[in-house]
């Protein structure tokens, strides 16, 4: 599965970059396949796992901010692995075309 998300601290003014470094961090240290852009972070992996990181991403946030704001996409496709890749892969090769 993949899961794109977007944690955004309220109530902090408008400069929440540290915040949602904070977030960031948790994703990172998980060592599942990820990315980040400039709206969400993507992470690939198991129901459990992803939606643990999910939680603890929030958690990081919830515990420097008053508030919390939480969107979540997620692609629920079992058996598919490296999704994060095949799909822009898939897009890239039409574009070649």
């Amino acid at each position: 599965m993949i899961v794109a998300f977007s944690v955004t601290p309220l109530g902090v003014g408008e400069d929440v970059g540290e915040y949602v470094a904070d977030a960031v961090r948790v994703v990172r240290e998980s060592g599942l396949p990820h990315r980040t852009d400039a709206m969400f972070t993507s992470v690939e992996g198991e129901w459990d796992e992803v939606m643990d990181v999910v939680k603890r991403a929030v958690a990081a946030v919830e515990a420097r901010a008053p508030r919390v704001s939480l969107v979540l996409k997620a692609d629920i496709r079992p058996g598919v692995t490296d999704g994060l890749t095949s799909k822009v892969e898939t897009v890239e090769r039409y574009l070649a075309r």
